[in-house]
C-alpha cells in the first residue's frame, strides 16, 4: 500500500453477475468507504490525512448480463456532493449514532449538512423512534436542545402515542422535561392508553420530580402549555400542589383564565378549597376567581371548603374578604356566615355596609332565620342576638322586623323544650315544640291529639301552675312560658336561653297564630 495515492479518483466499474446493479463512483477512496459503509476504513483514511474537501458524483449503473451493455439508472444523482452529505445519505442512522454517543458536536454537524431530523429508526421492539424521541429517552439535554433549535416537532408521537413529555416522565428526566416545557410542548396530550405526562409521572412514582420541574419552568417565567385543561392545567396543577410562588407567578399574567374548569367542572379555586390549601385559595380569591362556579356534581368552592377540615379557617378568610370588600362575593353569604359563627361585631359591620338581613341563602334562610335557629349567640361583650336587634343603629321599625323574623323562625323550625303535664302536677319531660305555620297551632308531638289552638301566650308560670308546684323549686325556672288554649287550659314549657328566649317563643307563637287567622301583613 506504500506510495498509493489515497486521493485518486479514477476507478473502473466492476462487474459481477450477482447482483446486476452496482455503483459507479467517480470519487476518492474515502467516498467509496463511506458509500460502502466501511466504518473502520473511514476511520483509517481520516487518520491518514485524506482530503475531505472534494465533491463527488454518485450514480447507479446496470448492465445486461448476456450482452454486457451498460445503462445509467436513477435521477438526480449526477450532481456533485460533499463527503459529509454522502455520510448522511448512506448512513441513514448516522444521526442516531451521534445521539446514542451523546456527541452534540456531531449532531450539530449532521444537522448543518442537512440530516433528516425526523428520520425514524426502528428499535428491537419494532418501535420507530425519531432522533428527538431518542434524546428524550436517554436524557441528553444538550442534544435535545440542539434538535429543538433545528426545528424538530416537540409534540411528535411514538407508535404508542407517547409524546416527548411522556417519555421524560416515564424515564424521570426532569431537565429534559423543563427544556421541552419551556419550548412550548403540550402537556394536554394523551397516549393510546389514555395516559398523560402527569399521570405517567404518578405511575412511575415521580410526582415530586414532575411537580418540581413544572414549578421551575413557571418560576423561570414560562407558562406550561396545554391543549386540554382536563388533562393538565398549569393553574389547577399549582393549586392542587399548593405551590404558592408558582401560583403567584401565573396570576401575574394577564392571560390567566381564572374561570377555567376541567371535565368535572372543577376550577382552581375549588381544587384549593377541597385540598385545604388556604393560602392558595386566598390568592385565587383575591385575584378574582369566580366563587359562583359549580362543578357537575353541584359543588361550589363554598360547599367544598365547608366539608374541609380547615373550614373554620376558610370561613375566617372569607369573612375578612367580605369585610375588606364593600360587596364581597355575593354567593358567599357573608352575613349568613357571620351569624352562623356568632360574630356579632362583624354582623354589625356588614349590616351597616348594606348587607340585607332578609336576603335568602341557597337553602332559603335569611340571616335572621339562622340567628333564631342557632339559639343564643354572644359576642365578646356578651351581647346576644336579641340585644343586638335592640341597638339604636337598627331603628325602631327594623327592630320589630328583626324580632318578628327571629321569633317566627324559632317557633316554625321548633326546638327541644321541657314540657310540664297536667298543669304542673305531673313530671316534666322533654319534647319538640313547633308551630304549624299555616294553621297557627302549636304541636308538641307526632299525634294530632297533641295539637292545641292557643288564644294567649305569656312568659313565666300561670297561677294554677304556681299552686300545683308550690312545693317544688322550679316554679320560677328561667326560660319558662305557657300558652292558654281556646279551652282555657294552660300548657307550660321551659326553653333553653333564659327569659329572653322565652320572650321570643311567646312572640313567635302569638305572631304565627295571628298570621294564620288574619294573614301576614303586606310589606311596603
Amino acid at each position: 500500500m506504500c506510495g498509493l495515492d489515497a486521493n485518486a479518483t479514477d476507478r473502473l466499474l466492476r462487474r459481477s453477475s450477482k447482483p446486476s446493479l452496482y455503483t459507479n463512483i467517480d470519487c476518492n477512496a474515502l467516498s467509496a468507504a463511506v458509500i460502502c459503509r466501511q466504518i473502520s476504513i473511514v476511520r483509517s483514511l481520516l487518520q491518514a490525512g485524506i482530503k475531505t474537501g472534494l465533491k463527488v458524483r454518485v450514480g447507479a449503473w446496470s448492465w445486461d448480463i448476456d450482452t454486457g451493455e451498460e445503462t445509467r439508472v436513477g435521477a438526480g444523482l449526477a450532481e456533485a456532493y460533499s463527503i459529509t452529505w454522502c455520510a448522511v445519505e448512506y448512513f441513514e442512522d448516522l444521526i442516531h449514532r451521534a445521539i446514542l454517543s451523546n456527541n452534540v458536536s456531531a449532531v450539530e454537524v449532521l444537522l448543518n449538512c442537512g440530516a433528516d431530523i425526523e428520520f425514524p429508526v426502528k428499535t428491537t421492539s419494532k418501535t420507530a423512534l425519531r432522533p428527538i424521541h431518542l434524546s428524550a429517552k436517554l436524557g441528553f439535554v444538550e442534544v435535545l436542545q440542539c434538535l429543538i433549535v433545528a426545528g424538530c416537532d416537540i409534540d411528535s408521537r411514538t407508535a404508542f402515542g407517547d409524546s416527548l413529555l411522556m417519555i421524560c416522565a416515564r424515564y424521570k428526566h426532569g431537565d429534559c422535561l423543563k427544556v421541552l416545557a419551556s419550548a412550548g410542548a403540550d402537556f394536554g396530550l394523551v397516549n393510546s392508553a389514555g395516559q398523560s405526562a402527569s399521570s405517567i409521572a404518578g405511575l412511575t412514582r415521580w410526582n415530586h420530580g414532575f411537580q418540581q420541574a413544572v414549578q421551575d419552568v413557571i418560576l423561570a417565567g414560562k407558562t406550561p402549555q396545554s391543549s386540554n385543561p382536563s388533562v393538565f392545567s398549569p393553574l389547577m396543577f399549582t393549586a392542587r400542589g399548593n405551590e404558592i410562588e408558582a401560583l403567584k407567578k401565573l396570576l401575574e399574567r394577564a392571560d390567566v383564565d381564572l374561570y377555567e374548569q376541567d371535565d368535572d367542572g372543577n376550577s382552581a379555586l375549588m381544587i384549593a378549597a377541597s385540598g385545604g390549601h388556604l393560602e392558595a385559595f386566598e390568592l385565587l380569591l383575591r385575584a378574582g376567581a369566580n366563587i359562583k362556579l359549580s362543578n357537575k356534581y353541584g359543588d361550589t368552592s363554598i360547599s367544598l371548603l365547608e366539608l374541609n377540615q380547615k373550614g373554620d379557617a376558610f370561613d375566617q378568610l372569607m369573612l375578612e374578604y367580605a369585610h375588606e370588600d364593600g360587596n364581597g362575593p355575593i354567593w358567599f353569604y357573608a352575613l349568613h356566615r357571620a351569624v352562623k359563627r356568632g360574630d356579632l361585631n362583624l354582623v354589625h359591620i356588614l349590616t351597616s355596609r348594606g348587607y340585607d338581613v332578609n336576603a335568602f341563602d341557597a337553602d332559603g334562610y335569611t340571616p335572621l332565620t339562622l340567628a333564631a335557629r342557632g339559639g343564643y349567640i354572644k359576642n365578646a361583650r356578651h351581647e346576644t342576638t336579641l340585644l343586638l336587634a335592640r341597638k339604636k343603629w337598627y331603628g325602631n321599625d327594623t327592630e320589630i322586623v328583626i324580632l318578628n323574623e327571629l321569633a317566627r323562625a324559632l317557633v316554625v323550625d321548633g326546638s327541644q323544650v321541657k314540657k310540664h303535664s297536667r298543669g304542673g302536677k305531673g313530671s316534666p319531660h322533654s319534647n319538640v315544640l313547633r308551630m304549624m305555620e299555616t294553621r297557627g297551632i302549636p304541636r308538641g308531638g307526632k299525634s294530632s291529639r297533641r295539637n292545641v289552638i292557643c288564644k294567649a301566650a305569656e312568659v313565666g308560670p300561670g297561677e294554677k301552675f304556681r299552686w300545683n308546684r308550690r312545693r317544688k323549686f322550679d316554679v320560677e325556672e328561667s326560660g319558662m312560658f305557657h300558652v292558654v288554649t281556646t279551652k282555657n287550659n294552660e300548657v307550660h314549657f321551659v326553653c333553653d336561653g333564659g327569659i329572653q328566649m322565652a320572650e321570643l317563643w311567646v312572640r313567635g307563637i302569638l305572631l304565627v297564630t295571628s298570621e294564620a287567622i288574619f294573614g301576614k301583613p303586606k310589606q311596603v
